[in-house]
């Protein structure tokens, strides 16, 4: 069965100004979905066992394979990492968690943005379960916390054809925005508490 593009969960206008139609669009329906067509291609060469999940994919491949496996998951996590009058503060459980694991709220930001910012060349910045505390990490091109153990809670794509459109090459001011304007804390407050289960 070959794999789709997951919709955006929001049009592709719904978080302008902060990331315009343009930028959603091109990410979204060229660039994710380039990785789809390349996912898919490999399953009908046979170099992918199409009745696989995504993750099972994703763990069990290394190359080529791997990174357009890898960065369909990702894509598809972090459309749903932002939402239409996002930011503010993290809810209840997940922000006492963060002050107990990072310190405060604003460490928490500053660890993160630091990650984002500093990360060079492609790749993303990630707000983690592991070894059952929250860790900020980054990984490179199409690496993702599964492949290490980690879970998943947060994440901003930091490939320049996630912000380039509207951001040009400032990603400071992409991420500061994506914290201030665009994460979906109830989505993050989600993952937090599955994982905990």
């Amino acid at each position: 069965m070959p794999f789709e593009l997951p919709p955006l969960p929001y049009d592709a206008g719904a978080l302008e100004p902060y990331l315009t139609r343009e930028n959603m669009e091109l990410h979204h329906d060229k660039h994710h979905q380039a990785y789809v067509t390349n996912l898919n291609k490999f399953i009908e060469q046979g170099k992918v066992d199409g009745t696989k999940s995504l993750e099972e994919i994703i763990l069990a491949s290394d190359g080529p394979v791997f990174n357009n496996a890898a960065q369909v998951w990702n894509h598809t996590f972090f459309w749903n990492c932002m939402k239409p009058g996002g930011g503010g503060q993290p809810l209840k459980d997940l922000a006492q968690a963060i002050e107990r694991d990072l310190g405060s709220f604003e460490r928490f930001r500053q660890e993160f943005t630091d990650a984002a910012v500093s990360q060079f060349g492609s790749g993303w910045a990630w707000l983690v379960l592991a070894g059952g505390k929250l860790q900020v990490v980054k990984t490179s091109n199409a690496d993702l916390p599964m492949k290490h153990g980690q879970v998943a809670l947060l994440t901003c794509d930091v490939w320049e054809h996630a912000y380039y459109p509207t951001y040009k090459n400032v990603r400071p001011k992409y991420v500061e925005v994506f914290l201030n304007n665009l994460v979906n804390w109830g989505f993050v407050a989600s993952n937090f508490s599955k994982a905990g289960k």
